[in-house]
């Protein structure tokens, strides 16, 4: 797919403190742990380099459990092949060839990657539902096996189970933090399977998705259910409260994602394949309480002329040079009658008036399924710098269960919100995720959200009228009172580290392309 653009604990904590309360995946080795893996990467790219990397996470994880778990058996007197042990605890069998301690014996060999894709093949061979996920990549030539085997060695001196073993999370946040230093790494491509885990969370505090069917149609590495399950935990709900349903057009970010999910041992219906969601729709009948979804933006070949009379299109036919509309109608197309769903897109689907897409956005507002708008701060995404928002969509505002809002729509600007965590990257911590779910909610009369009020600059609720009078562009600047060109007030000191980081940044990737040209006319036989 095309690339997508994801609290203090005292008041005394610096920024760069918040930050890292902020992304709750600091766990103090995996720092150490990226920067010996990204030593060893040599000359291949991120992209390749993350699945192996995160494959060898994976094998260990379920090794360690799977090898705990034997030793045990042994110590008890029982029969520790026996599988039935195993599956009983939800434990993914290991056969000997795969297990982790019989691979790091073995590092030092030549033939260490061919060991490696034959442990990947022996565990989906034993393992149905991790069929078609494994990367089997570790015998390529590209691959140093000297630089694998030491990777081997650096893994094995990491504990990624919690000795408790009260959660198995301990590796999904060291997942977490992998992806998000890949998604860095990578840069543009890096958003083609991560969304920063703040925007997940304002998302998934805003709809709660607490129990029912929750789809993703571009579900990238799976954070989006992953923070839904977190959700349910935290607000004690069980694993099986929510039935996941996703679907991913690239084959290695859709393997990625059946990887994420498996080491949660979250169950989810990510289809037979990967498949791409305008033309080959994995779940046709699906009808979710909850979609969460970050689409690529802007995308201008989704295949628009032969999905023309497409019983999805119910506001109007999107446009053939641009998938937002689509997408934001393919995720309505799939709600229930009830069913709320939290969508990032690119600001441009607030205003656009070209190609039909006015006409689609003014459609959704007067059949009042727009419930609430956000924009959020710029820095937020690895992938892009394009300002963007999230769209709020509510099938049914009289709903019982809330206040009625028919003819509402909700306001949130969000712009000013966040703490930068480098010098390029700014992330929303727990108090600004608080203080737009708490809007939203108090908005919609939930018990204990408290009483909604108009809040000059940061939230204001608009009838359909006031809307029209606005052309229904639905910017949320033009409702809030903020001033249609914001102002420059951005700290001289924060705007000095965010300008020097990218000047810093954009000539360091200037020194890498000059030593490549260098490299390369030497090899055609100029220069020194």
């Amino acid at each position: 797919m095309p690339p997508r653009p994801k609290p203090s604990a005292n008041a005394a904590a610096t920024p760069k403190t918040k930050a890292k309360e902020a992304t709750g995946a600091v766990l103090g080795f995996e720092q150490t742990l990226w920067e010996a893996a990204d030593k060893l990467r040599g000359s291949m790219d991120p992209s390749e380099y993350k699945h192996v990397v995160l494959g060898l996470l994976f094998l260990k994880y379920i090794s360690d459990a799977f090898e705990e778990k034997h030793d045990a058996l042994t110590a008890e007197g029982e029969d520790a092949e026996d599988r039935d042990h195993y599956s009983a605890e939800n434990i993914f069998w290991v056969p000997l060839q795969a297990r982790f301690s019989k691979l790091l014996a073995k590092a030092k060999q030549k033939d260490i990657g061919v060991l490696l894709d034959g442990a990947m093949d022996a565990l989906e061979a034993e393992n149905p539902t991790l069929k078609g996920t494994l990367p089997k990549e570790y015998a390529r030539p590209q691959l140093d096996k000297g630089r694998l085997g030491e990777l081997l060695d650096k893994i094995a001196n990491i504990a990624l189970r919690d000795p408790a073993r009260k959660t198995q999370d301990l590796l999904g946040r060291v997942y977490e933090y992998f992806l998000a230093k890949f998604a860095s790494a990578e840069g543009r491509l890096g958003g083609d399977f991560y969304t920063p885990q703040s925007v997940v969370r304002v998302m998934v505090e805003m709809i709660e998705p607490v129990k029912g069917r929750v789809f993703d149609p571009c579900c990238g590495s799976g954070g989006m259910f992953v923070q839904s399950e977190k959700f349910v935990e935290a607000h004690g709900g069980g694993p099986d409260d929510l039935s996941v349903y996703g679907q991913e057009f690239n084959p290695t970010t859709w393997r990625l994602a059946r990887m994420n999910l498996a080491i949660r041992r979250i169950p989810a219906d990510l289809g037979k394949s990967w498949g791409d969601s305008f033309r080959d729709d994995l779940h046709p009948a699906l009808k979710a309480d909850y979609v969460l979804a970050n689409p690529p933006f802007n995308v201008s070949d989704w295949g628009g002329p032969h999905l023309r009379g497409d019983v999805r299109w119910k506001y109007g036919v999107p446009p053939d040079n641009n998938a937002n509309f689509a997408w934001m109608q393919h995720i309505l197309h799939h709600l229930r009658p009830d069913g709320v769903g939290a969508v990032v897109m690119a600001n441009g689907s607030m205003s656009s008036q070209q190609s039909n897409e006015g006409v689609i956005r003014q459609k959704m507002v007067e059949e009042d399924v727009v419930d609430c708008m956000v924009a959020l701060p710029g820095q937020l995404f690895y992938a892009t710098q394009i300002p963007v928002c999230l769209w709020i969509f509510a099938r049914d505002k009289g709903d019982k269960r809330f206040r009625k809002r028919k003819g509402e729509v909700l306001f949130i600007d969000a712009r000013k919100l966040g703490t930068l965590v480098d010098r390029v990257h700014r992330e929303l911590g727990d108090a600004d995720i608080g203080r737009i779910a708490k809007a939203y909610h108090a908005w919609r009369g939930e018990k204990g959200a408290g009483k909604y009020a108009d809040e000059k600059g940061f939230c204001k609720s608009a009838t359909l009228a006031e809307i029209q009078s606005h052309g229904f562009v639905l910017t949320p600047g033009r409702y809030v009172g903020a001033e249609a060109a914001e102002e420059d007030d951005e700290p001289f000191e924060e705007k000095m580290q965010r300008l020097t980081g990218t000047l810093f940044a954009q000539m360091a990737e200037g020194a890498k392309l000059d030593t490549e040209i260098r490299r390369n006319l030497r090899g055609l036989g100029y220069g020194e």
